[in-house]
């Protein structure tokens, strides 16, 4: 296959579904001549052997007992065909996906008795514990509701994940018919808590598989590890009389992307996603799995490969997260970190700890100490703190000194000195050497909130923000994805005069309702659920008679943006999320972290008043200075 998909990437990269779509009686002979490799669709990542913990699933001790039989040993009694069909092959106990995997490892079903389906839904009670409706549904919900499912879309006749935009009157699709990771997290944690756990566990797993593909661009291929941002369901013919058709999954990791940036925070958002459904599901066979902890493994040995950054969080491009153009973010980027934390967190609780994965664990932990200390003592801005960078001598060269990053105290920008108010602060957008972005990005804030990334006080110093500047942050819309929006010389530099990020529109400044359900969970676990309360229903005044858009335009976020796709998904989804997070405060501990004290004093330097130096030892005196 040397050919191209339609978008461009090599045809090497799409792998097809188990399941042929046959349109004669010879392709479906055809197809059963192919039946016998069907195992080698979907090859697992290697592994030498599977580590001495957790059960092992009835289709790994199937494949291992066939493979070690010696020629001495008796065989194996081979199982009866799975249907062809794979609505058939999810009538049993185990799930659909591991039967796409591995058809020839599964015997045919027989009907439960009635006993049997009993104690099954009562287990399936008891596990998934959905959230249950106290009141009535408005019409609004149940509008959304009925979006959301038109927007969801089958692999092999099982849903996978739900569409960027379901525009009919849009006729450009552009990539907004595909499955994105970060856009399918709030739909994936509406359909957990109304305990519809298929789909999400089907899209965990479908997307694992596309992480150890090949990807390259321009003759060069990114680590091992990597996410794709997006996937997309196409139907390709069998061959070339097209007498048969299969699907196929088409991932996008950076290569057709505008600007072709491979996406940090997919990785992240896969995690985060992965231990929301074991916690509500209590699905720990699926944890347990070689492949999802191997999947975990590789995306943080990414995250913590050694380079020359002298800084624990994680150095990025611009665009490589949900503001995804140039928009002045690359370096430091706080959602990246507040995301990083938090998949961090998310990974120490679901790593099985084994000989192979102790390195690992401690590389995370000494990561999550020197993060968090680094995120809070220089990234916080307050009215004191803006006052102490004020007064920053600059050019210091020592351990002592107190602008480390030698920031130039002209870099204050003239609105943040009226802006920033007595009470609270925020965390800034960016550090960097002689550079600190003074933007508000909401994103990064709230999640640094929800993962304990900042302090309790710091925590609710920016909720305090929020509340104090609500017409520039809120407004007629929630939420600002970052405020203040670049204008004029600062826009034309930085964004390259980008006709979509103009001021006050879409990255620049726009007004993303999406962002809704992050801040409905850092106002729950801050004990402020009356400001979430006052979003949503500024929210929901206007986002039905708008057509649920993607972002709003103007400083107070009056206008829908004037690109905004109608009836974006994650709008919907997030409006729906953060509704039943009111509803159900008790389901925000699935995607929040506690408070860790151990991590604190995991870094020395980080309870001592001195702070002269962390992790080292006393510098060897220089025998000169180089200026």
């Amino acid at each position: 296959m040397n050919g191209q998909t339609p978008m461009g990437l090599a045809a090497v990269a799409v792998r097809p579904c188990c399941s042929r779509l046959i349109s004669s009686a010879s392709a479906a002979a055809a197809s059963k001549t192919a039946a016998g490799t069907a195992t080698s669709l979907f090859p697992r990542l290697p592994h030498p052997h599977h580590p001495p913990y957790g059960r092992r699933l009835p289709f790994l001790v199937s494949a291992a007992s066939q493979s070690q039989a010696g020629p001495g040993t008796p065989p194996t009694p081979v199982p009866a065909p799975v249907p062809s069909d794979p609505r058939a092959a999810v009538s049993g106990n185990l799930p659909f996906f591991d039967r796409v995997l591995f058809p020839d490892s599964f015997p045919l079903e027989t009907p439960p008795s009635k006993e049997e389906e009993d104690a099954a839904a009562l287990q399936t009670d008891e596990a998934v514990a959905p959230a249950v409706p106290l009141r009535e549904e408005t019409e609004t919900e149940r509008e959304a509701w009925r979006l959301l499912r038109r927007a969801v879309v089958s692999y092999c006749g099982e849903p996978v994940g739900t569409v960027a935009a379901e525009d009919p009157e849009c006729t450009e699709m552009l990539n907004y018919d595909q499955v994105f990771i970060r856009d399918f997290v709030p739909s994936a944690l509406a359909f957990l808590m109304r305990g519809e756990t298929e789909i999400v566990r089907n899209f965990l797993l479908h997307t694992l598989q596309l992480q150890s593909w090949e990807k390259t661009v321009d003759c060069y291929s990114p680590g091992q590890g990597l996410m794709p941002a997006s996937f997309k369901i196409r139907t390709v013919p069998l061959d070339e009389n097209n007498e048969g058709f299969e699907e196929v999954l088409d991932p996008d990791f950076g290569e057709a992307a505008i600007g072709r940036v491979a996406p940090v925070d997919s990785g992240l958002w896969w995690i985060i996603l992965l231990r929301a459904y074991c916690k509500i599901t209590g699905d720990n066979a699926l944890l347990e799995r070689v492949d999802v902890q191997t999947g975990i493994q590789l995306i943080l040995s990414l995250c913590l490969a050694d380079g020359f950054d002298m800084f624990p969080t994680l150095l990025v491009t611009d665009g490589s997260c949900m503001i995804d153009r140039r928009m002045g973010i690359h370096g430091h980027p706080l959602e990246i970190q507040a995301l990083f934390y938090s998949a961090l967190r998310c990974s120490r609780e679901m790593l099985v700890v084994n000989n192979g994965s102790k390195n690992l664990i401690r590389a995370i932990n000494n990561r999550l100490s020197a993060l968090s200390f680094h995120i809070r003592e220089y990234y916080w801005v307050d009215m004191k703190k803006i006052n102490e960078i004020y007064r920053y001598k600059t050019e210091e060269y020592s351990h002592d000194a107190t602008n480390k990053f030698n920031i130039y105290p002209e870099q204050i920008p003239s609105w943040l000195v009226d802006w920033i108010p007595e009470k609270g602060g925020y965390l800034i957008g960016n550090l960097q050497p002689a550079h600190m972005d003074f933007r508000f990005f909401s994103l990064g804030n709230l999640w640094a909130i929800a993962s304990s990334l900042t302090t309790p006080k710091q925590a609710e110093g920016i909720l305090s923000l929020i509340e104090e500047k609500w017409d520039d942050l809120v407004a007629n819309m929630p939420l600002k994805i970052c405020f203040p929006a670049m204008e004029d010389d600062e826009w034309r530099i930085i964004t390259g005069s980008d006709p979509k990020n103009t001021p006050w529109s879409y990255h620049n400044g726009g007004s993303w309702p999406t962002l809704l359900w992050q801040f409905t969970l850092a106002c729950i676990k801050m004990g402020r659920p009356e400001l979430a309360r006052r979003a949503i229903a500024v929210a929901e005044e206007r986002l039905s008679d708008d057509k649920w858009p993607e972002y709003y335009d103007t400083r107070s976020g009056r206008f829908v943006g004037k690109q905004s796709r109608s009836y974006q998904t994650w709008t919907i989804a997030g409006f729906l999320t953060s509704k039943m997070l009111l509803e159900n405060p008790e389901l925000a501990s699935i995607l929040t972290c506690d408070e860790d004290l151990e991590l604190l004093q995991g870094c020395a330097c980080c309870l001592s008043k001195k702070r002269t130096r962390c992790s080292r030892r006393v510098a060897k005196p220089h025998a000169g200075v180089k200026l």
